[in-house]
């Protein structure tokens, strides 16, 4: 069961919309799933340290805000819901320098901090005014816009990088947004989930990969207690 936030003068929060919903950021004590309002995620953001290479940049996610996406694509495409669910992750003021430094190298490659008020998935818990997220802006070099969602998936399936395979990040954001909460799952990672298995058979290799394999327990397995371990930087991801 999720702990209700407590929030205190020196309170630290960050909220995780990617891989920091399963691979959890070191020394939280508190994990409280819930949503952010205004923005919309999308695998619009280039990967050359993670899940590609300069040379095969692979691609994660990013939040677009609504006034900025509305303004470059079609008028004709559905709205999406314009809320992004997460994990909203406490951090201990003894440790607040410590995971910063740590979140500042994982998120090195076009990710910029932002804040912005978090809703708790419990409506009885009350809302968390302030919560850090890096977002990689339409600004940063990294940042591609909208894409052909089937060039798109045949990208993701064929590239990887030092954190591994580009389709198991994606299977496993997938798995752990529907282990998450009733109605947490997004239609843009689901969509493309099953254009990349598509892509992987149309290649004619086996369409089950890492976040096939692996239950959602077992993949989120890490959030039931907080690590205190430092993780390696070839272990990092994106938010």
């Amino acid at each position: 069961m999720a702990q209700a936030p407590t929030e205190t003068q020196e309170d630290f929060w960050l909220f995780g919309y990617g891989s920091l919903i399963w691979k959890t950021p070191p020394h939280f004590d508190q994990r409280v799933p819930g949503y952010i309002e205004g923005y919309v995620r999308r695998f619009w953001q280039a990967s050359e340290d993670h899940r590609g290479t300069p040379a095969h940049p692979g691609r994660v996610v990013t939040l677009i805000e609504r006034s900025h996406y509305d303004s470059i694509v079609p008028a004709s495409t559905p709205p999406p819901s314009y809320r992004v669910w997460g994990a909203a992750y406490h951090i201990p003021p003894e440790r607040v320098k410590e995971v910063q430094e740590y979140l500042d190298i994982r998120e090195i490659n076009g990710y910029s901090i932002q804040y912005t008020p978090f809703q708790p998935a419990s409506n009885a818990e009350r809302l968390i005014e302030k919560c850090m997220v890096y977002i990689g802006l339409p600004s940063n070099p990294q940042f591609l816009g909208p894409q052909d969602l089937d060039r798109l998936a045949a990208r993701i399936w064929r590239c990887k990088g030092p954190s591994g395979e580009n389709r198991d990040y994606l299977f496993m954001l997938e798995d752990a947004l529907k282990g998450l909460e009733e109605g947490a799952e997004d239609e843009h990672v689901e969509e493309l989930a099953k254009r990349t298995r598509k892509a992987g058979l149309d290649r004619g290799e086996n369409g089950a990969t890492l976040g096939d394999q692996l239950p959602i327990e077992v993949a989120i397995e890490q959030v039931s207690s907080a690590t205190s371990t430092h993780q390696g930087i070839e272990e990092m991801e994106k938010p």
